[in-house]
């Protein structure tokens, strides 16, 4: 199930929107060891450099084939070998992972979903006790030149709600992503 109002820019226009390296630095991606899960991951933005920064390894989860495909050349031109894509419905289906499995999850602009607790549940089953979950969204504002509708986009609030329902303690509550971005990390209890 594509999730709703998701529909991706040209790849200039989304690479030009973040510094990868820089957000995942401020989101707390700092395990060297940990394997990682990203839900929806796009054209490979965050996914490629987070290959850089583990030498685990990351399940790029999309539904997209095209994003995929990307997101596969994208790694092998940079020769990451600890990259593995796999074309999966995880709102209805999950992510196929083991419980416990993996040390950080990415939910990068995509908890405007219909059940976004869902998503956050999923990952903290898949998360080990201590692991991290990465969210990112777009800021509640309608001057974004891109995100999604604003009667559907979440506001940080919202978020942190949400993940704390799912389980997660609240690591970062909030930290602003300029310039059109905020994120939160949650924790599994240990």
């Amino acid at each position: 199930m594509k999730i709703r109002d998701s529909g991706m820019p040209d790849e200039v226009t989304w690479e030009h929107f973040f510094d990868s390296r820089q957000i995942l630095a401020r989101l707390a991606f700092t395990d060297p060891d940990c394997h990682v899960v990203e839900f929806g991951c796009g054209y490979g933005t965050f996914t490629v450099t987070a290959a850089t920064l583990t030498k685990g390894t990351i399940y790029a989860l999309d539904i997209e084939p095209a994003m995929l495909e990307s997101t596969a050349a994208k790694a092998a031109s940079l020769g990451l070998s600890n990259i593995r894509t796999a074309q999966r419905d995880f709102v209805q289906d999950g992510t196929g992972l083991p419980d416990g499995f993996v040390g950080y999850a990415m939910l990068f602009n995509i908890l405007h979903a219909e059940e976004p607790l869902h998503l956050l549940r999923e990952a903290h089953r898949v998360l080990r006790p201590g692991g991290r979950v990465g969210i990112i969204h777009w800021n509640y504002d309608a001057g974004t030149p891109r995100g999604p509708d604003l009667g559907i986009r979440p506001r940080p609030e919202d978020c942190q709600a949400w993940a704390q329902e799912a389980g997660f303690d609240l690591l970062i509550p909030f930290v602003s992503l300029p310039p059109y971005h905020y994120g939160i990390v949650g924790r599994r209890p240990a």
